[in-house]
């Protein structure tokens, strides 16, 4: 099952910055706000919601701060196997 992917690593992460922002606008959040709230430096918001660069961990905080953990919990959840020897493997 191969799968085509039409954006590059950046390109995602930057969507994933662009999501995260509209929710922080809809919680009525400034990034001031959102920084004192997480513990995440305003720079790196500011930089996360400009460029999409951010660590994990980080992107961590934001999320809970916005109640958002879940989504970072499910992250990875459910990918389907790609082969059956991927199954194979899982089981030894």
């Amino acid at each position: 099952m191969n799968e085509y992917v039409w954006e590059t690593a950046e390109e995602i992460d930057l969507q994933v910055a662009k999501r995260l922002s509209r929710i922080r606008k809809r919680r009525a959040f400034t990034q001031e706000q959102l920084s004192e709230l997480s513990g995440v430096s305003f720079g790196s918001i500011k930089r996360f919601e400009r460029t999409g660069q951010i660590s994990l961990l980080s992107l961590t905080k934001l999320a809970t701060a916005l109640g958002c953990a879940d989504e970072i919990r499910r992250l990875f959840e459910a990918v389907p196997y790609g082969r059956i020897e991927e199954v194979v493997r899982e089981r030894k």
